[in-house]
């Protein structure tokens, strides 16, 4: 991501108070910079980084703000920022992998207003939306709501329906996609290079819908996560190519990795079942039970056929824990 400090968008790019029906800078200032450190043997610190630095959305009075849960993971400090001028340390509350919502609790005043949650069902493709990172109207950006579909991540992660809007917002994680009405409809989390999928390379970002939180936000704020039963995790990375589903990578230690799967491995069947793109080669392994369950896999290695059995696992027991406060 670009340094939070030293860019802004042109003008033209940024939205403008006359052109909307609310409080353009109240809004935008309810997004607050998220700076964490991790520590150097946490489980993501190789593939996150031990510092992160994002965005969050103020949505409580209290000074509660949701995020992107990558940038809290294993974090053992937190500390937010606010374009007027306030900081506070703050407390991991939660982290829900399905979704990837994560919460912060703020230590200090912050004094700036919360931002109303809204829902992205009322929001409709074509509609022009704020994607807003920490910084005012400067890092505030008019972009379009050009897709509502799935994504399928390789860490084993899948959104019924994602929010794509362009063009791109380079400060993404964390972000506010705000809609017509000033309410919050999504939370910023990827860069992506087709967000108008199928019409050639369009450089846009991915967020979570902010509909996802509510099934789960008072388990979030009592558990730390939701009370769902947990799905099984493999370890195992795995893109999409003209050769089918390829294993990438596999997590060290993890179930995939202990089974000894290895990077090029194609898969072929889930529980003797074929999959037809990555999404549903992740809700194929879900079905099979909770986390913990026996995942039987087909792979073909070398043109060889391969039958193994992964014993799943919680993704979360590999995560240090955040420390009490």
């Amino acid at each position: 991501m670009a340094d939070i400090e030293d860019w802004e968008f042109p003008l033209g790019l940024q939205p403008k108070p006359e052109a909307v029906d609310f409080d353009l800078d109240a809004a935008l200032a309810a997004v607050v910079a998220v700076r964490t450190e991790v520590p150097e043997d946490a489980f993501t610190a190789t593939l996150l980084g031990t510092e992160r630095l994002g965005n969050g959305v103020v949505i409580g009075s209290d000074g509660l703000v949701l995020t992107i849960g990558y940038l809290i993971t294993e974090a053992e400090s937190v500390w937010l920022s606010t374009v007027t001028g306030h900081a506070a340390p703050a407390h991991l509350v939660a982290y829900d992998q399905a979704t990837g919502f994560g919460l912060v609790q703020a230590l200090g005043r912050l004094g700036v207003p919360a931002l109303r949650r809204g829902a992205s069902t009322g929001t409709d493709v074509g509609e022009i939306v704020v994607v807003a990172g920490f910084g005012g109207r400067r890092h505030a950006l008019s972009a379009e709501l050009v897709a509502k579909r799935e994504f399928a991540g390789y860490w084993e992660y899948v959104l019924d329906e994602a929010l794509f809007t362009a063009p791109a917002h380079p400060q993404w994680g964390g972000a506010a996609v705000i809609n017509s009405e000033g309410e919050l409809i999504g939370i910023g989390s990827l860069l992506i290079q087709d967000a108008r999928h199928g019409e050639g390379s369009s450089e846009g970002n991915m967020s979570v819908p902010i509909d996802l939180l509510d099934p789960i936000f008072d388990d979030m704020l009592h558990y730390g996560r939701s009370r769902q039963p947990v799905r099984p995790w493999l370890g195992m990375y795995t893109a999409e190519s003209k050769d089918g589903l390829v294993v990438a990578g596999v997590a060290r230690g993890g179930p995939a990795h202990r089974a000894e799967v290895q990077p090029g491995d194609r898969v072929i069947e889930v529980a003797g079942m074929r999959p037809a793109g990555l999404g549903d080669l992740f809700r194929k392994v879900w079905a099979v039970g909770a986390a913990g369950t026996e995942i039987p896999l087909t792979l073909q290695r070398e043109g060889a056929t391969l039958r193994v059995r992964l014993r799943s696992a919680d993704r979360g027991d590999f995560l240090k824990k955040p420390r009490l406060q």
